[in-house]
């Protein structure tokens, strides 16, 4: 990114002086109007008194600073800005306002540990100790004065909700030996909750207050069930007890590598609910793999489940290993040796694990085959019977394909059609790739696809020609950068993501969380207005309240994955073969539950009062709908 560029750069040329303040001396909180250059000579956008826009809390603004004068140079007060009928005005139209002075106080060193007052243009300024970099003009007041909106805003405010400040801090982390990790942020849901559904998300938070990534995933569902719960009191006790997992694995890993050195790792797998029927579930191996994001993935997995006209349970597991850079034998050893303690919780009545990030046919390969050595038969139950371990390229083609064919259905409804359309894609795996394919086939503009190191930018659109360029590159595991040596009028960006790219729809296809504040409003600045999740909750929630507020259509990743789930439960089913499928019957039958989640997650909103032009219409109908399922076999079942 450029601005990271610019930071690195601001950082080798300029030398900040730390000023030691002592108890009670004053400082200077507020900021002039010459202060922001990015404002020269126009008038700034009229705010309405007291209204609070989340786009001005994640917008950052790098300003050299230059050296800090000596102690007791004089400090001029810098001129104010004009606040006339909720418009801010630049000078010359201005009323000079009372200067606002605050005292540095010793509680402050803790409250503000990430920064340090230091010399600005003659005026004494907060910096944050990370960037050396101080805050903005900013209509939040975090010093209690409610009536002046043009404040200072503390380093620590400003930048912990900065992708600069995360950036830089973890540059300094990497940098430290030993350094311990940033603490986890417990996750705040931005939407005033009723006095039920918050009690319901308080206990979770006593509970598992670390579990950052589970407790995003229960803000979201325990938001959209407020009117269920209000309409019927007795789906209370039953949400309680669904949120809470059925069973939990937590094991570990030994594994050696072909250097002979021992390695473990932790092995995860969590049964959510079987309430519907055994549970069905991906595993995952990625370095990113903890307990909460086996919990977030196993509660997605059993919602996604519930909405489908099969009845499944769900789960989700996996690992902390990375599978990169090892070994044929080395991913070996550790498929067998994670299978070694997760056999005995698999079954065809129990348990069937699918594939996930960092998994595929070669890793459940080797993980079927030591299940099969160790349980003694040949069961078949990882992806099918007919089927068999090795996973079915239909189940994958079947959610790439199924994603392309939501976002048809949500254009539909909107009058629109997605031929001629420009798309961004995230990510650059198996479904990002058939998310590709099929936008091609609909005639759509693809422009983009990611990997962790960056992302591709080809601004006349991907064609097939392309698109099998791209395949080769990824089957041989190459980067992404091999395309420009085919095409070189095509941009590879470092250290990047696409959402800043011009679009009409974006697929999120990485990982969970990967567009956050900033990468909201930069998607609702390229024009995007569908949004359609193909990742497990790519959004973090303050995200989403942004999108949500700009009115993007969110279409939620439990309803958008319908076609992956029909056809992987399909398989199950050994009356099925999907080998005698034509590619008609194929795509009908993804077309055919995606239509049928898209019209059942409507009724469920309609049903509760939230209408189809409700851009949250889609995200709270499907919770709705699939909470309805598992709650009727909750009760039908008993407490247990």
């Amino acid at each position: 990114m450029d601005e990271l560029n610019l930071l690195r750069q601001h950082q080798h040329q300029h030398q900040h002086h730390l000023v030691v303040r002592g108890l009670g001396e004053e400082i200077d909180l507020e900021i002039g109007p010459g202060d922001d250059p990015s404002f020269p000579g126009a008038a700034l956008v009229g705010v309405t008194p007291g209204a609070h826009d989340p786009a001005d809390d994640h917008k950052s603004l790098l300003i050299p600073c230059s050296q800090p004068a000596a102690e007791g140079q004089p400090q001029p007060t810098p001129p104010q800005v004009e606040e006339h009928d909720g418009l801010l005005r630049l000078p010359g139209q201005t009323k000079k306002k009372k200067k606002v002075v605050k005292k540095w106080r010793e509680e402050w060193a803790d409250t503000y540990k990430w920064a340090y007052v230091a010399v600005h243009d003659n005026t004494s300024r907060i910096f944050c100790t990370v960037c050396k970099e101080y805050g903005r003009k900013h209509r939040r007041n975090p010093y209690g004065n409610e009536g002046s909106r043009n404040m200072q805003m503390s380093a620590l405010e400003e930048h912990n909700n900065s992708l600069l400040h995360k950036e830089a801090l973890r540059l300094q982390t990497a940098s430290k030996e030993n350094a311990q990790p940033p603490e986890i942020e417990r996750p705040v849901y931005v939407k005033a909750l009723s006095k039920t559904a918050a009690s319901i998300l308080e206990s979770i938070l006593k509970r598992d207050p670390h579990e950052a990534e589970f407790i995003q995933s229960i803000q979201e569902m325990v938001h959209s069930l407020e009117p269920v719960l209000v309409k019927n009191s007795q789906h209370v006790q039953i949400l309680e007890r669904l949120l809470e997992p059925e069973r939990c694995f937590i094991f570990r890993v030994p594994w050696v590598d072909d250097r002979g050195e021992a390695h473990v790792n932790r092995g995860f797998r969590v049964q959510f609910s079987q309430a519907l029927g055994p549970c069905r579930g991906g595993l995952r191996f990625h370095p990113s793999m903890t307990l909460s994001v086996a919990k977030f993935l196993a509660f997605e997995q059993t919602l996604k489940n519930a909405l489908s006209q099969y009845k499944l349970g769900g789960a989700a597991g996996g690992s902390d290993f990375d599978p990169k850079g090892k070994s044929e034998s080395e991913i070996m050893r550790f498929c067998q040796s994670f299978m070694d303690e997760l056999y005995r919780y698999l079954g065809p009545d129990q348990d069937f694990p699918a594939e996930d990030v960092g998994v595929g046919p070669r890793e459940m390969g080797y993980l079927f085959g030591q299940y099969r050595r160790l349980s003694g038969h040949f069961q078949g139950n990882f992806t099918g019977p007919k089927i068999f371990w090795s996973g079915s390229s239909f189940r994958t083609e079947a959610t790439g394909y199924g994603l392309v064919f939501f976002a048809r259905v949500v254009l539909a409804d909107m009058n629109k059609e997605l031929k001629g359309l420009r798309c961004v894609i995230s990510g650059s795996g198996k479904i990002a790739m058939h998310v590709l394919e099929k936008l091609l086939s609909c005639e759509a503009i693809p422009v983009t696809v990611s990997d962790s190191k960056g992302y591709l930018l080809d601004t006349e659109g991907f064609d097939y020609m392309k698109y099998s360029v791209l395949r080769n590159i990824k089957a041989q595991q190459r980067s992404l950068k091999e395309y420009l040596k085919s095409y070189p009028n095509a941009k590879y960006i470092d250290d990047a993501k696409p959402w800043s790219e011009k679009c009409d729809v974006a697929f999120p296809c990485a990982s969970q969380n990967e567009i956050d504040q900033a990468e909201a409003l930069a998607i609702i600045n390229s024009g995007c207005r569908v949004l359609i999740e193909c990742s497990n909750m790519p959004c973090t929630a303050q995200a989403v309240d942004i999108l949500r507020t700009a009115k993007v259509v969110v279409a939620p990743a439990k309803a958008t994955a319908a076609g992956g789930v029909a056809v992987g439960e399909l398989e199950l089913n050994p009356e099925f073969s999907l080998m005698q499928w034509s590619v008609e019957d194929f795509e009908n039958k993804i077309q055919d539950a995606v239509k049928q989640t898209y019209d059942r997650s409507i009724k469920a909103a309609q049903d509760y009062g939230i209408m189809k032009e409700n851009p949250e219409s889609l995200v709270h109908g499907a919770n709705i709908c699939a909470f309805l399922n598992i709650a009727q076999a909750m009760t039908d079942q008993g407490c247990v």
